[in-house]
């Protein structure tokens, strides 16, 4: 269990009422993963941030109980929790030290993307502005994480990324790969070892119908993705 889900773990066994004064760290995690099902503004349901966060129902009820007492979340009966904006902020907050911490093992100390994870929610955890600011320096301030997932701006705006699943491109178009969205280690791996990386060109040579598997090429080699390993990869097309 990596670190993130331990700690999420870890609030779900003590309960009880944090100071107001302070946004811990696990309800920074509670806040981050708002604000990657919701996109900041939608409200998301409680089952579905249970199963992003590996906890309980009743366990992200109490911490939603707990949110909303700090004006972090609003919740809504049938809707779910939504961010306000000071959740916002600090949900973005976690996302940013995190993708950064990222980049820094891999760009910096030489870990594999499908190392990254776990270890970065490691540094976030003990890491403050300062020791941010340190990793983005010497990670030759990036603007993405080894994944391609945007990096929020220190003031707190999440930059816009206009891309595409991989499963929206036709037979023939060349694309380049924008975001990898997993984090499976393995298809991780995978897809390494395939060049199937942010940056990388890929042409759509053939796809079967009703979602099936494709076939891409990535420079002179050729693979077959099915469908849920292709619904990972978002790309931009060449004209835009």
């Amino acid at each position: 269990m990596g670190l993130a889900r331990r700690l999420a773990a870890k609030g779900e066994i003590l309960g009880g009422t944090a100071p107001t004064e302070s946004v811990s760290k696990t309800m920074g995690l509670y806040l981050a993963e708002l604000f990657r099902l919701g996109g900041g503004e939608n409200f998301v349901p409680p089952s579905s941030l249970a199963e992003a966060m590996d906890v309980s129902v009743p366990a992200v009820s109490r911490m939603g109980r707990r949110l909303t007492q700090m004006g972090l979340v609003d919740r809504a009966h049938y809707r779910g929790i939504r961010l306000t904006t000071t959740g916002r902020r600090e949900g973005l907050r976690t996302i940013r030290y995190h993708r950064l911490a990222e980049a820094f093992l891999v760009n910096v100390m030489g870990y594999g993307w499908h190392e990254a994870h776990d270890l970065a929610d490691a540094l976030a955890e003990i890491a403050d502005e300062a020791f941010v600011q340190r990793m983005d320096e010497k990670a030759g301030y990036p603007r993405r994480c080894p994944h391609g997932e945007p990096i929020p701006t220190p003031d707190g705006e999440m930059p816009v990324v206009d891309d595409v699943p991989l499963g929206e491109i036709a037979e023939g178009e060349d694309v380049l790969v924008s975001r990898v969205r997993t984090r499976d280690a393995d298809r991780l791996q995978y897809l390494a070892k395939v060049g199937l990386v942010p940056e990388a060109r890929v042409r759509v040579e053939a796809r079967a119908p009703f979602g099936g598997a494709m076939r891409v090429r990535i420079g002179r080699e050729e693979c077959v993705l099915g469908s849920e390993l292709a619904a990972a990869l978002y790309v931009t097309r060449l004209d835009d």
